[in-house]
């Protein structure tokens, strides 16, 4: 836990002594503005139906522009070789990484909290569909970050890294959509249902955390945090 909090410290700070975390910061926060108000002013609803449904496109762009550094810059820069030789294990620096990524994904969300307040107060909203929301943010961003992540393992390119993360993200969140199953093979439709990131997000919206839909982002989560660690140790075969 020593190691994992140490890798956390180091790279939490790396965002924010760079722009990235601010450029991340700030334009999340000014879609996150625009798609309340114009859902407000347009249709004079106080909610946030638009928010949270363009969301998994948001993220699609900006999650893997977050995670493309995150080991492609240490192969790049030459730095990996020295975190090799240091007495840190791969699923240490792997999981390291992973929560300094998500910390900044939710500081970032909790800083648009200000739109559900909004909304709180101009109108009569279904809190628990508020709550359920931002939790299905949370989950669809760690997912992002963890395949990103994946993707940043694979090359030392950093444009590279953000191609595949995009390419990966795009296919897990379309895969389940209805145009997707309609020409799917019978056999395949029910596992394509399953895997689909954008169904599980959907159901989530619903306003009911259905534990089907967790132990989903949680497995692929921890999947691909797998695949990232052996993706890791494969360098030390090679």
């Amino acid at each position: 836990m020593t190691n994992i909090a140490a890798i956390f410290k180091k790279e939490f700070r790396s965002y924010f002594n760079s722009p990235i975390a601010y450029i991340f910061i700030t334009f999340f926060l000014g879609i996150s503005a625009w798609l309340f108000f114009r859902s407000f002013f347009l249709l004079n609803q106080a909610e946030m139906r638009d928010f949270f449904g363009l969301m998994p496109w948001i993220f699609l762009f900006f999650i893997p522009a977050v995670t493309m550094k995150l080991w492609a810059e240490e192969k790049k820069l030459g730095t990996v070789e020295i975190l090799m030789t240091l007495p840190i294990r791969d699923y240490e620096v792997v999981i390291g990484k992973f929560l300094a990524s998500f910390a900044l994904l939710t500081v970032t969300v909790l800083l648009s909290l200000v739109l559900p307040l909004s909304v709180i107060y101009l109108g009569d909203p279904d809190g628990g569909t508020l709550i359920t929301g931002y939790v299905g943010l949370l989950l669809m961003g760690a997912a992002y970050i963890a395949v990103g992540f994946f993707a940043s393992t694979l090359t030392e390119n950093q444009i590279v890294s953000f191609i595949f993360g995009i390419t990966a993200c795009f296919v897990l969140l379309i895969i389940g959509e209805d145009i997707v199953l309609f020409n799917a093979p019978n056999w395949l439709s029910p596992i394509f249902s399953y895997l689909g990131l954008g169904a599980h997000y959907s159901s989530i919206l619903r306003g009911v955390l259905d534990s089907r839909d967790i132990i989903y982002y949680l497995s692929l989560i921890g999947f691909f945090l797998y695949l990232s660690t052996l993706s890791v140790e494969s360098r030390k075969w090679r």
